[in-house]
């Protein structure tokens, strides 16, 4: 029987037919996959996993690890998402994979991790990872700060705190390190709801620290005021790590940048000024950076006001660094990207969608999501060295998205890429730079390449 439709405009009519070949949304993932392999990630993967599966027939959970991570990629929000590329058998030929595992047997891997699990997986793939990037001569800005992860039902960790949207209401806590220029989460924890920013912020930055190769420099800290906490910035003093942390604006910082009679004009509207202060329970005195700004109708100021100085505002940053204070502003400006960092992991990856009862599970899965930005990130670095940094739901919808049907010619396996997406003239560019990246030598027949190209 035919089944025929009526377009919305016009009248000419649309007949509805079926294909048996293999149908992909996401062939523009060739050249994401061709990184994946020039990287080695997936030998990696295989090396750390802690677990070993004694059935044949169960799928093997480097391929589950692979499944969520593509499943993130192409727009995966929950772990039942995760089972939309189920039936995708171009994207199963593009990885390798044989079966696809369903939504439970994702979950299920996150499941087995636990502490030391995590640590025994995670972190020495890190630091591998790591080992890829490479970074300004001077060294990256690292970037502190923490989000909060609304949480609906009796997950372990979710507890009432700080929750600016949902007061009231359970949360996580996760703590992020970011450096900024490449850019990549160095680090990530998940905390309890009702865990402060700063709590723990030492023992986790040392953690962060470990993780960097030699190659790599950290030029400055920054972080908001969150994070100014004494033993937080006794540690960076002790590891010799320049900082620029945000000053909270107790009672006697106050007193002491309203008294502040040396001011250098930057403009009409913006100063600077400095002093020293050793507060209460500091073991030394340190250096304060104030940048006073004037208050204008026409501009929403940032900062706070004080009532000694009326039509300002002031903004306080302690630091141990000794350049001019106008050079310290215009630096911790740049802090701003780790707030968009933060957004396209919620908002593109869905880094708070992936949870479960069990905490240390909830915790792996966001280790998961923060590693797939680090690929997507290191891939745009290889594959369009030139091009400016583009967050992931714009690769996904620029290059990802790509109509494509799998196909054969004689033994070669052969994905035919839609011309109307782009085709072979936009994504063969893309693989070829992937294959000149300078991890690997590849061989002259590369597999991924003949997928995209069989006369090659």
């Amino acid at each position: 029987m035919r089944t025929i439709i009526t377009p919305l405009f016009g009248n000419a009519k649309v007949k509805l037919s079926q294909t048996p070949r293999a149908v992909t949304p996401f062939g523009g993932l060739a050249s994401f996959i061709a990184f994946l392999h020039q990287l080695g990630l997936a030998s990696q993967v295989q090396a750390l996993m802690p677990w070993q599966l004694s059935s044949p027939n169960a799928i093997a959970l480097p391929h589950t690890w692979f499944a969520f991570v593509i499943g993130v990629v192409t727009g995966a929000q929950r772990f039942a998402h995760t089972e939309l590329a189920r039936a995708d058998r171009a994207l199963h030929a593009l990885l390798g994979i044989q079966r696809w595992p369903g939504a439970d047997t994702v979950r299920a891997l996150f499941h087995r991790f636990d502490p030391g699990s995590i640590q025994r997986f995670w972190r020495p793939l890190w630091s591998w990872f790591l080992e890829k990037v490479d970074g300004p001569a001077n060294g990256f800005s690292l970037d502190l700060d923490s989000t909060v992860f609304q949480r609906s039902g009796g997950q372990e960790g979710a507890m009432k705190g700080y929750n600016p949207n949902r007061p009231g209401r359970k949360s996580h806590h996760p703590l992020l390190a970011v450096l900024a220029e490449a850019p990549v989460v160095l680090h990530g924890w998940l905390r309890s709801g009702n865990t402060g920013a700063s709590k723990g912020a030492s023992a986790f930055l040392s953690e962060a620290l470990a993780l960097l190769p030699d190659k790599i420099k950290i030029r400055c800290v920054r972080a908001d005021s969150g994070f100014f906490d004494n033993a937080l910035l006794s540690f960076l003093e002790e590891r010799q790590l320049p900082y620029l942390v945000v000053a909270r604006l107790t009672t006697q910082i106050k007193r002491k940048a309203a008294s502040l009679c040396q001011w250098k004009q930057i403009d009409d509207n913006y100063a600077v000024s400095e002093f020293r202060a050793r507060l209460m329970g500091w073991p030394i005195e340190r250096r304060f950076v104030v940048l006073r700004e004037r208050v204008r109708e026409d501009k929403e100021a940032v900062g706070r006001k004080l009532l000694d100085v009326p039509g300002y505002v002031f903004r306080v940053w302690v630091t141990n660094r000794d350049e001019e204070a106008l050079e310290l502003w215009h630096d911790y400006n740049g802090r701003a990207t780790i707030e968009q960092r933060i957004e396209e992991l919620k908002n593109d990856l869905a880094a708070d969608g992936f949870c479960t009862q069990n905490f240390w599970a909830t915790e792996s899965a966001f280790l998961a999501v923060l590693f797939t930005f680090n690929l997507l990130s290191l891939y745009q670095k290889s594959a369009t060295p030139q091009a400016g940094y583009r967050q992931p739901s714009t690769l996904r919808t620029g290059v990802f998205l790509c109509g494509a049907i799998l196909g054969k010619a004689g033994r070669q396996t052969v994905l035919h890429l839609s011309a109307a997406w782009g085709g072979l003239d936009k994504h063969k560019t893309l693989v070829e730079a992937i294959l000149r990246w300078p991890e690997r030598t590849p061989p002259k027949l590369d597999s991924t390449a003949n997928i995209l190209n069989p006369s090659s």
